[in-house]
């Protein structure tokens, strides 16, 4: 086992960002964006901690993030800056601050989150986000 990679998994996380914004502008299927996603997947903010135990309910949830950027006029995230850290052989943390963008250019929201992104055996080979943690204000 190669275990992880920082490089790798940057390379990776930008390829989620650039398919969470196709999937947000209706540029790509939403299916695409749902390979990302570990189940389960623990959601944590200032609101509280949830974990998303199936398909059905991650689904609902980031469909429910699209919806409220799309109706704010998102078009894409910009990293502002990022951080890997490699955690073991099955697991890293990347850390980024982002810029949502609108289709104008305007930035509508910052956001810091981190992620816990994993390689696991379970029937789920490849990288997936397990955790996403997003940062207090």
């Amino acid at each position: 086992m190669s275990g992880m990679d920082a490089k790798d998994v940057a390379r990776w996380f930008g390829r989620y960002l650039d398919t969470y914004a196709a999937c947000a502008r209706r540029d790509c299927e939403f299916a695409e964006l749902m390979k990302y996603y570990a189940v389960p997947l623990l959601i944590s903010s200032d609101e509280g901690v949830v974990s998303l135990d199936g398909e059905d309910a991650i689904a609902a949830t980031v469909l429910g993030q699209i919806g409220g950027l799309r109706a704010a006029g998102y078009h894409h995230t910009e990293v502002v800056n990022d951080e890997v850290t490699v955690l073991n052989l099955t697991s890293a943390l990347y850390r980024g601050t982002f810029a949502r963008v609108g289709q104008s250019g305007e930035q509508l929201s910052p956001a810091t989150i981190t992620y816990l992104i994993t390689d696991g055996d379970d029937g789920q080979k490849g990288l997936r986000i397990a955790v996403l943690a997003a940062h207090g204000a």
